[in-house]
């Protein structure tokens, strides 16, 4: 076999090297592209597991509030218990600094217990600077209320700063450094922190140390924790922070393993093309001894080949994007899961192994039909020029249909995980099925349009061609379907996501300009109450609803669920601006001494938390203090499609909410101006209110159609890279097109020596090449589209909802849609001619003497 390899394969790679390489360059760009995604995606969820877990550091136990924040009373009941070795409270605060550049950075302020801290959190320990001649003066810096500790992202974004001036708030003495990593931290004492976030009494967590020999149930059993208290592992956080972004890792790895899938089909067409042009050299071989089965080998090891040296090239390549994106973009790849991080480039072996196998794989699967085909070849028929191929029969076209009928199937089968795996394999088996039955559908196209064209000599040439050697037309455009069809579906999915969004938009931004909270994200900054009241009597408003936002953490090992207040009109006649799937449905009457909320849940709550509409939302009760909560039960009204908050999202009432929690604080507000208002004179009184109750720093404006326009360029942003996926993908099919006419003009010199001695012209003999490519690309643009729009309704209504939990509306873009085909027929047009060029040379005619 190595002889076979070294000698006769050798000389075919010698002889076609650009077809060969256009292999290698599928292999490459597909390894290469899935590869820089894993370690882009690796690297930035490494680095930012890493830094939480710096700064939760290594407790036994956490607890944490359901929703908003711990009384830190409950801190000395439970470093009193003799199964806690150590209690360390830490308070976090979001804020938004200003840099010596003048723009504002966003940073995490975090009270800690200098105390405590060290035996539980290393990494925010606060290290005083060692430069100051009064170190024993320095040591009482821990307790300051005005001594802030930077990390080193902090102190590179503040360089040379000795104080940082808090917004709204009092200046901070930069006195030390810790050293935990990632985003920028600023450290101090936990009683000077609630004092300056004006969050006296609150805590963020209690990190928990227990004693030798404690258990953690126990314990957590003795300490009868209230039930808006949560105890977690502090893995758990880790765990969260993977399965914020797991999705959508795991969905932009699939389609940059598109251009993979497209290159296995370019392997088949290159493959095909070869063994048919050396039909009776195998038969030769055959003759002389090479078994069936030695000559299935042969080509198969040529199929590794290719695959090993393009998966090895694009191992190289992936690492070089993925390092260049890491410097220029950072860890996000437009998802927004890991903006701000700019983390190292963490290469592993192992997953580049596995990479390279996936690479040398898809190019076997791909080599696999023609090496079976040179198995099944009668070497002595072969030899004497009977050895064609016999067209598709019934059990191939039965194959083709079981292929699709399996993928309608495992379209309808649950994810696992949350992750669609069958219904990733559905989209793949109905490419296969569909280009496993492209033999039978150009048979049918071209045996109906045959007819109509005999009146004109060239057309008839070229279509007859195609119609007589459909297999070889079907190997030919195998990869201009595979990468149409997966371009459509992603156009098609894009356009219906995009289309969702911009009606969802409409819906939850009734108001014509809202009021923020500057500052930071999550629910730490508020606007002032009195400014909240105020606002109501501006001469241009009409009416204000309040908005308010927090986190609510129902299950430890998932992300927080969102908890969204707003007043909610729910008599009969009036709409809930909410995008509801179907109607709301009434309260249910209950036994006296009881109460119902009505609360209306996103469609990720019914797929996480089994929130199904008409019934009843117990763990809500969880998040509510007793005794306010007692007697109170969360009816579900209804289901609307949240489009922001992919890991769910409830929406209560907000005089519900003060009613079970006093809590009327509020951090946005929607203003509905009166008709005629002029949108700019409304902001400046506004800002001319907030500067009276000192909350101009505390505020910031957002029109409907900034929040609008911001909303889809971030939309824009997440999905630019299936643009240049495609752009891949559909250049890999075109190369695959040019390989095989050029495979084709070389085994048909013959042929068209004939026809120039037959009196054509070479002008003639290039619009025959011309008009196959036509044929055959039109054919494949139409299968290819077909194929796609199957695909779309797998992604639209299957990978989508199961990956993100939430369901969108099919919109075809046709004008999109027929723009993608023209190009691929146009494309394909050109580079059939281009590769005919060599038809009409003096070589073509020479050779039909070879016949003589």
């Amino acid at each position: 076999m190595r002889a076979l390899l070294s000698t006769f394969s050798l000389q075919e790679l010698r002889h076609h090297p650009w077809r060969n390489a256009s292999a290698v360059v599928a292999v490459l760009l597909g390894v290469a592209l899935a590869f820089a995604v894993h370690l882009i995606n690796a690297s930035a969820l490494a680095e930012f597991s890493s830094a939480v877990s710096s700064v939760n550091g290594q407790p036994d136990v956490e607890l944490r509030a359901r929703q908003g924040s711990l009384d830190d009373a409950l801190l000395a009941r439970v470093a009193a218990h003799p199964g806690v070795a150590a209690a360390s409270p830490v308070l976090e605060q979001p804020l938004q600094v200003t840099a010596p550049n003048g723009q504002r950075v966003e940073v995490k302020l975090l009270g800690v217990d200098a105390l405590v801290v060290a035996g539980l959190s290393p990494a925010l320990m606060p290290i005083t600077d060692a430069s100051s001649a009064d170190g024993g003066a320095r040591r009482f810096d821990l307790f300051a209320p005005d001594a802030v500790f930077l990390n080193a992202a902090a102190q590179q974004a503040f360089a040379g700063q000795a104080t940082l001036q808090l917004p709204g708030g009092p200046a901070l003495r930069v006195a030390g450094r810790v050293n935990a990593p990632g985003a920028p931290l600023l450290v101090m004492d936990v009683a000077a922190a609630q004092a300056i976030a004006q969050r006296v009494g609150e805590l963020t967590r209690i990190d928990l140390r227990l004693s030798p020999g404690a258990r953690a149930s126990e314990v957590l059993a003795a300490l009868a924790l209230p039930a808006n208290v949560i105890a977690q592992r502090p893995e758990q956080s880790g765990e969260r922070v993977s399965n914020l972004s797991r999705a959508y890792r795991v969905n932009l790895t699939v389609l940059a393993l598109v251009a993979l899938f497209t290159g296995s089909f370019l392997v088949f067409s290159v493959l095909s093309l070869s063994v048919a042009r050396r039909q009776p050299q195998f038969a030769l071989l055959g003759v002389l001894g090479l078994s069936g089965r030695e000559r299935l080998r042969l080509v198969l090891a040529e199929s590794t080949l290719l695959g090993l040296l393009g998966s090895a090239l694009g191992i190289a390549l992936g690492t070089g994007l993925a390092a260049l994106a890491l410097r220029l973009l950072g860890g996000d790849l437009g998802g927004g899961y890991f903006s701000g991080e700019t983390p190292p480039l963490l290469w592993s072996p192992l997953a580049a192994t596995a990479y390279l196998l996936l690479g040398v794989v898809a190019s076997l699967v791909g080599g696999w039909w023609p090496a079976r085909a040179t198995a099944r070849m009668a070497p002595a028929l072969a030899l004497k020029g009977l050895g064609a191929p016999t067209p598709p029969g019934a059990r191939r076209h039965t194959i083709a249909l079981g292929l699709v009928l399996l993928a309608v199937a495992l379209a309808w089968a649950p994810p696992v995980a949350g992750i669609p795996l069958a219904a990733y394999v559905s989209v793949g088996l109905l490419l296969v099925g569909g280009i496993a039955a492209l033999p039978l559908g150009v048979g049918w196209l071209l045996d109906r349009i045959a007819p109509r064209i005999t009146r004109h000599a060239l057309p008839v040439l070229a279509v007859e061609r195609a119609r007589r050697l459909r297999e070889t037309a079907a190997v030919a455009t195998s990869g201009v379907v595979a990468s149409l069809a997966l371009s459509v579906a992603l156009t098609v999915m894009v356009a219906s996501f995009r289309d969702s969004v911009t009606q969802w938009l409409d819906a939850v931004l009734p108001a014509q300009l809202y009021v923020r909270s500057a500052g930071g994200v999550g629910d730490n900054h508020h606007l002032p109450p009195d400014f909240v009241a105020a606002v109501a009597q501006v001469d241009g408003v009409a009416r204000v609803d309040t908005l308010r936002a927090t986190p609510l953490q129902l299950d430890p090992a998932r992300p927080a669920v969102a908890l969204l207040v707003r007043p909610l009109d729910t008599r009969p006649g009036n709409a809930l601006a909410l995008p509801l799937v179907g109607n709301p449905l009434p309260t249910p009457a209950v036994p006296e001494g009881e109460r119902v909320v009505a609360v209306y849940v996103s469609e990720a709550m019914v797929d996480l938390y089994g929130a199904t509409p008409g019934g009843w939302l117990p763990k809500m009760a969880q998040a509510f203090a007793e005794p306010q909560v007692r007697g109170t039960r969360f009816f579900v009204a209804g289901v609307w499609r949240d489009y922001a908050r992919q890991h769910g999202s409830v929406v209560m009432d907000r005089a519900d909410f003060v009613r079970l929690t006093g809590d009327q604080r509020v951090n946005d507000l929607a203003l509905h101006l009166q008709d005629g208002a002029d949108e700019n004179a409304v902001r400046e009184r506004i800002r001319a209110l907030a500067a009276q109750h000192g909350a101009q720093e505390q505020i910031e404006f957002a029109s409907v159609g900034q929040i609008r326009a911001n909303s889809l360029r971030i939309f824009d942003r997440s999905f630019a890279v299936t643009v240049w996926l495609q752009a891949v993908a559909i250049g890999i099919g075109i190369f695959g097109v040019a390989a095989s006419f050029s495979a084709q003009v070389l085994a048909r010199r013959r042929e068209f020596g004939l026809l120039a001695h037959l009196g054509l012209t070479r002008g003639q003999i290039l619009g025959v090449v011309a008009l196959e490519g036509f044929a055959w690309t039109v054919l494949g643009a139409l299968a290819g589209l077909a194929l796609g729009l199957a695909v779309s309704l797998v992604l639209v209504h299957v990978v989508n909802p199961q990956s993100f939990h939430w369901t969108m509306d099919l919109v075809l873009p046709w004008a999109r849609l027929l723009a993608l085909c023209a190009a691929v027929v146009v494309a394909g047009t050109l580079t059939a001619w281009l590769a005919g060029q060599a038809a009409a040379s003096r070589d073509a005619v020479r050779a039909v003497k070879e016949d003589w």
